[in-house]
């Protein structure tokens, strides 16, 4: 355990951050299946708007820093070529 004041302060912000990115990260799972479970249900318009639900949610966390932004954009580009592949 840290002795310093700054230490034992850094321990819990760490601690928070890690919450809230592993929160902000559960979310963009959820949102990618939900995509790829209406693509394997060959259900185009829930698909698309799934998608656009999937790209808000990539496109918040990476503004938060959750993600790179090159990660958000290659996740976002995989998913909308999926979709468009089955259109």
């Amino acid at each position: 355990m840290a002795n310093i004041k700054s230490a034992k302060k850094r321990i819990l912000v760490n601690r928070n951050r890690a919450e809230r990115n592993k929160s902000i990260r559960s979310k963009v799972k959820t949102s990618i299946k939900k995509v790829d479970a209406a693509i394997e249900a060959k259900d185009t318009e829930a698909a698309k708007a799934a998608l656009l639900a999937a790209t808000a949610e990539i496109d918040k966390a990476a503004s938060k820093g959750v993600y790179h932004k090159n990660t958000a954009s290659r996740k976002i580009s995989r998913l909308a070529k999926a979709v468009n592949k089955m259109a």
